[in-house]
């Protein structure tokens, strides 16, 4: 199973999110719709609203796999750790 770590900014949003959790997925997308399922509205904040499933990440929000930079469409495995990071802006 991947292991997923989240941003602590959606922790708030989101009832029992953990900061990590792992998920048995083939795709970074994947994860995602897996998400969406347990939490929903999860996915609007991690992708563009759209066509389901997402087409892409929103601008601030970054994805890596095993310290890559990652997209929506890139592969896991059992082993991937997956960091979802939120860009902090302000002013």
């Amino acid at each position: 199973m991947a292991q997923v770590h989240l941003p602590m900014t959606l922790l708030p949003l989101f009832r029992e999110l953990p900061r990590r959790l792992d998920l048995d997925a083939a795709s970074v997308g994947e994860a995602v719709e897996q998400l969406e399922e347990r939490w929903p509205g999860l996915r609007d904040r991690l992708c563009v609203p759209g066509p389901k499933p997402p087409a892409e990440l929103r601008p601030h929000i970054h994805v890596y796999v095993n310290r890559e930079r990652a997209g929506l469409g890139t592969g896991l495995d059992a082993r991937s750790r997956v960091d979802v990071i939120a860009a902090i802006s302000g002013g």
